[in-house]
């Protein structure tokens, strides 16, 4: 096994096991039909959909322990918190989700939408 697939299985467990401590509850788990349904959205907006690319959809955008973007059992919780409290998370990290959603350059506007994009059912 090369040196990069060796870095890349350490990265993404490392990856997983932080994740693990974003999970809120036990939600319905995504299907995998949900799963394909998400690996295909991006938002609409081009310089969104971006960010959302680089930033958002390694973790969103799969099964994983994040919240499957579209998927509202899996947001569910978290709305409950309220809009205020999803953006502090995400500016400030919480868990496994790193500060800023690995997103420096975002602005809190451009992490508003990310969030409304991602938990909107579809």
């Amino acid at each position: 096994m090369s040196w990069f697939h060796t870095l890349r299985l350490l990265v993404g467990t490392i990856l997983m096991a932080a994740l693990a401590a974003c999970q809120n509850g036990t939600p319905t788990l995504p299907s995998d039909a949900d799963v394909l349904a998400a690996e295909a959205l991006r938002p609409a907006r081009p310089e969104l959909a971006a960010i959302y690319e680089r930033s958002c959809m390694a973790c969103h955008g799969v099964r994983s322990t994040a919240p499957l973007t579209g998927h509202a059992a899996s947001w569910q919780a978290r709305l409950a918190k309220g809009g205020d409290t999803l953006l502090q998370h995400t500016r400030d990290g919480l868990g496994g989700m790193p500060a800023m959603g690995l997103c420096p350059d975002c602005s809190e506007q451009d992490l508003r939408d990310l969030i409304s994009f991602m938990s909107m059912p579809r």
